[in-house]
């Protein structure tokens, strides 16, 4: 997979693409990323990249010009970037994208080249998205500085579900919101830490136990902290009735903290 980040300050990007699980996929050729500076391509001898808004109010406009020939470079050898085509997406971060999600980076990682502009200031001239067909994207509902950081969000988050870039298949299926859910909580040595054990089933040596336990665990923490996941999650029998059992103890325990009676006496 080629990720292209086009961007005003590369410095801010480059960095961390040196780092851990992005720096190992790159030397492998898993991935291949591109940091592109917009200002290499303004006109101007001040390397112009804002401009005022039309229409007046606060802020710069990101210039068309320095990022139509950015991507103009970054498509160079293919069909330009006001062609769709399979197998290439340009995205441009923004706060009125999508909202990012697992769902939209399994769909992402099926592209082989992703182009990414980091917007700023006020936004971008719309006439980019419009020409490019560009997809907004955005990381949260929140305002930052500018799109550098989603950038980096979106391709960390991408790049790990290319094939091989983990090492096993396993290690992604298994992470939090791949189906749907919060992963199970994890331990390590030591056995005993300021008081606390690991929980005794995960030393059992019985592993549908341990299969069974973490699935409860990752049904009860989604149900606790992001019940509005489980509407879209695929559950399956078994899930049903774990939640059922769980449901049904979350109640007697708030009973009980109420001070009612559970056992349906007089």
């Amino acid at each position: 997979m080629r990720i292209s980040i086009l961007t005003i300050f590369p410095e801010m990007v480059r960095a961390p693409l040196e780092e851990s699980i992005l720096k190992r996929a790159r030397e492998k050729g898993l991935i291949r990323t591109e940091v592109v500076n917009i200002r290499d391509f303004a006109t101007d001898r001040h390397q112009s990249t804002d401009d005022y808004p039309y229409g007046g109010g606060p802020g710069m406009v990101m210039k068309p010009e320095p990022i139509y020939a950015a991507l103009r470079a970054v498509c160079a050898g293919g069909p330009p970037p006001n062609q769709e085509v399979p197998g290439r997406a340009i995205l441009l971060t923004s706060p009125a994208g999508e909202v990012f999600n697992q769902a939209m980076a399994h769909e992402l990682a099926q592209y082989t080249h992703l182009v990414i502009i980091c917007g700023h200031y006020e936004g971008v001239d719309d006439r980019v998205r419009e020409l490019a067909h560009a997809r907004e994207i955005s990381i949260g509902d929140y305002v930052l500085t500018g799109g550098e950081l989603p950038a980096l969000v979106i391709t960390d988050a991408v790049s790990r579900l290319v094939p091989g870039v983990l090492g096993g298949e396993e290690s992604a299926a298994e992470e939090s919101f791949s189906e749907g859910l919060l992963e199970y909580p994890q331990y390590t040595r030591p056995f005993e830490f300021e008081g606390l054990q690991v929980p005794a089933v995960l030393l059992s040596g019985h592993h549908e136990e341990v299969r069974r336990w973490r699935r409860r665990q990752s049904l009860e923490r989604t149900l606790a902290r992001r019940p509005e996941l489980l509407e879209q999650a695929h559950l399956t029998e078994e899930d049903k009735r774990f939640l059922a059992e769980i449901q049904s103890r979350t109640k007697e325990a708030e009973l009980l903290a109420a001070g009612e009676d559970t056992t349906g006496g007089v």
